[in-house]
């Protein structure tokens, strides 16, 4: 039997211009995920990453914490996340303001619920998106290639909360309401684990974080 870690990106930089950058909070996660497996002596036999820029740097915290090469990883675009602002546009179709509020904040993830619920019934298409159907199938033939390459091994996958929560969902088969708080709860940095036999999947754990435990990593828990 193996195991698949998934973790998600570290903190972003929410609200810049640029979001999808780590935060220098996101590179600290990062590392610190790095060093508490380094001093639990694990090791990885395969390192999977989506494409997007904050999950290269997330890995590359996460291996200077392991003490690691940065090298030998695949990247796999089905593990990117979707577009939230393209979501958000098929119900609200006018520019938000900047969340710089805490209600900015809470209104750009109700609005962004809703139109997560709209794209994975069908009944929205966000621009330059995919179809919900052929979005999850990305995060599913990740899964798949884990299943039918790494029997036996221990796998890290390094993505966002969109993908990891639709492998959750595929897994336990949740409706889409479900698998959209189980996106809006992922943490930065957080781990959800999957043992695997070459027929599936089962879950272990999810959007857990022992790398933060303590008094020492207060205040380093985010979610955006």
């Amino acid at each position: 039997m193996g195991i698949l870690y998934l973790v998600r990106h570290g903190q972003a930089s929410f609200g810049a211009d640029n979001y999808d950058k780590l935060s220098e909070l996101g590179w600290r996660q990062a590392r610190r995920l790095g060093e508490y497996w380094r001093e639990r002596g694990m090791g990885f036999d395969a390192v999977i990453t989506g494409t997007l820029e904050r999950h290269r740097e997330t890995w590359e915290g996460i291996a200077e914490g392991m003490a690691l090469a940065k090298t030998d990883v695949l990247p796999w675009p089905g593990l990117n996340e979707y577009d939230s602002e393209a979501v958000i546009a098929t119900i609200h179709p006018e520019r938000l303001q900047k969340a710089d509020t805490p209600e900015l904040y809470r209104h750009h993830f109700r609005l962004l619920r809703s139109g997560l619920q709209a794209w994975m019934d069908g009944r929205a298409a966000p621009a330059g998106m995919p179809s919900y159907i052929d979005f999850l199938a990305g995060v599913t033939t990740a899964l798949d290639h884990v299943r039918s390459r790494h029997h036996g091994a221990r796998v890290l996958a390094v993505s966002s909360g969109g993908p990891i929560s639709m492998a959750v969902g595929h897994v336990l088969q949740t409706p889409p309401s479900t698998t959209i708080e189980l996106n809006l709860r992922m943490r930065n940095t957080a781990v959800t684990e999957f043992a695997f036999t070459p027929k599936r999947h089962m879950l272990v754990t999810y959007n857990t974080l022992p790398h933060l435990d303590g008094p020492a990593y207060e205040g380093w828990v985010s979610h955006a």
